[in-house]
């Protein structure tokens, strides 16, 4: 599921690691009935699940918990959470709990059978019907659009709201392979409004050395109105449902909160692009130490790039982008495994019909040889109460050939190399006028964020997997939330 905290964090401005980097060491067995108030009162999503339970229960049900499971949600809390479906709930469905062990060896957590999959969906409340959302007919997929632009993201103080136009949910949601009955509506029975989406596409997901079919769930959203109605667990089973109907037994999906149990957590950066009209709409603080001519200094950038042959990616390039990302992402734990066509859905713009574009793709070509590639998409958020809109610009995937270096100083050449390609990206970001550029701290990005003058966001984004258990991957920080560029990040999927 898409995560709550994009907005809210845009406002603020190799071997990968193995096991539990990046985690607390031990549970909490020390905890205090006045550490348990405080961290509730931290970690709202966590508080709205133990609400009227005995002290003593809570204290006990705490102590089975990581100490960073409980910290590293607190940046994710506010009164406009996403319904993400309880603590209760997940600790139905197979998905790791917190306090078990970590699993070994890897594998699913619960046995497949397609003979016991119901075939029609559980009866939902009185006045209300499932419905599969047809993304070939326009008028559904302006439904689609107009619940999200009211009732999906917003930041924590409800100033920014994410704006999926029509064009990007072509794009996001009919990937090759798509299956029309993994787009999940409700309705009002009568009047067919649509008040509650969840989406499914398919993916092909490597973790560690297992290789998996997935749904990539994703654009959980449901009407501000009906968020008492505990729709969001129903929403989950029934996407389930769909997808094990297909014989897809896993899923990955990532929140800004924490449910159980996340198996990597990586964090926000942002790169002001047009740092004056981040400030006037409220994204960007004025530092106490700063003027705003410094701040528009600090962030200005060269009129063109200095990379070398540097191009648009074109079809033609698609056999060699591929082959280089898949190599690419041998090196790290968690990665997608693309096919040529998937490429070129989500590198050449997918080939909607719309006429706006939604990614920007570019190959460094040297000797008739592509070398590197790099890609960004965009995404506006909307100024609520305002007509203005932010154009935010996220990095996607990229590869260079320079990661298979022999040399000793390889790391180093790879974050040169890196650096000067992410220069070139934000140059050509601002061409577009885009106004800030944004990227977590997965792939390896944790080379290139502080020496680019990413500032680091407020907040983090979880990754999750269902039905399947293996041990935590690093995400690109240590246990302070900081850039971990000695460790880097196993994480190498990019989720929309």
């Amino acid at each position: 599921m898409s995560e709550e905290s994009k907005p809210e964090a845009s406002k603020k401005g190799k071997g990968k690691g193995k096991g539990k980097a990046g985690r607390g060491e031990g549970e909490m067995n020390n905890i205090s009935g006045a550490l348990v108030e405080q961290l509730l009162k931290a970690n709202p999503s966590l508080a709205g699940e133990m609400q009227g339970m005995d002290s003593r229960k809570v204290e006990e049900m705490m102590r089975g918990m990581n100490l960073q499971d409980i910290l590293t949600g607190m940046a994710a809390g506010g009164k406009n959470q996403k319904d993400m479906a309880s603590y209760k709930f997940w600790n139905t469905q197979p998905v790791p709990k917190f306090g078990e062990d970590e699993p070994s060896p890897d594998g699913p957590l619960r046995e497949n059978d397609l003979s016991k999959v119901k075939t029609v969906g559980a009866e939902l409340i009185e006045g209300f019907e499932w419905d599969t959302v047809d993304l070939a007919d326009d008028q559904q997929v302006r439904e689609v659009y107009e619940l999200l632009s009211h009732h999906y993201v917003e930041d924590s103080e409800a100033m920014f709201r994410f704006n999926y136009s029509a064009s990007f949910l072509h794009w996001a949601l009919k990937a090759p392979g798509w299956v029309k009955n993994w787009h999940v509506g409700v309705r009002v029975t009568g009047t067919r409004k649509l008040v509650a989406f969840i989406s499914g596409i398919p993916v092909t997901l490597r973790v560690r050395e297992n290789t998996l079919r997935c749904s990539e769930i994703n654009f959980l959203c449901i009407h501000k109105k009906l968020r008492g109605k505990r729709l969001a667990p129903v929403l989950i089973k029934e996407v389930t449902r769909r997808c094990n109907l297909e014989s897809v037994w896993n899923a990955i999906y990532t929140a800004g909160v924490v449910l159980p149990k996340p198996i990597s957590t990586c964090r926000y950066f942002h790169r002001s692009l047009d740092w004056l009209k981040l400030y006037e709409t409220g994204f960007s603080p004025l530092p106490a130490s700063s003027t705003k001519a410094k701040q528009v200094t600090k962030y200005a950038l060269p009129a063109n790039t200095s990379t070398t042959g540097l191009r648009d990616m074109e079809v033609k390039d698609l056999d060699a982008v591929h082959d280089l990302l898949t190599r690419y992402l041998e090196r790290f734990e968690l990665v997608p495994k693309f096919t040529v066509e998937e490429i070129g859905h989500w590198l050449l713009n997918g080939g909607s019909k719309y006429e706006e574009r939604i990614v920007w793709s570019y190959v460094v070509e040297e000797e008739g040889k592509v070398t590197d590639f790099f890609s960004f998409y965009s995404l506006e958020s909307s100024v609520i109460g305002r007509e203005e809109t932010i154009r935010a610009a996220y990095l996607f995937y990229y590869a260079s050939e320079t990661a298979f270096s022999k040399s000793p100083n390889a790391k180093q050449e790879l974050k040169v190399r890196l650096n000067a390609l992410m220069h070139d990206a934000l140059i050509l970001a601002k061409k577009f006028n885009f106004d800030v550029f944004n990227a977590l701290t997965l792939l390896d990005n944790t080379l290139f964020l502080e020496a680019q003058k990413f500032g680091a966001g407020d907040g983090s984004l979880h990754y999750y997997l269902f039905n399947w258990g293996t041990s935590f991957i690093s995400g690109g920080i240590d246990d302070k939330k900081n850039i971990d560029q000695e460790r880097g990040s196993g994480v190498g999927v990019v989720m929309l």
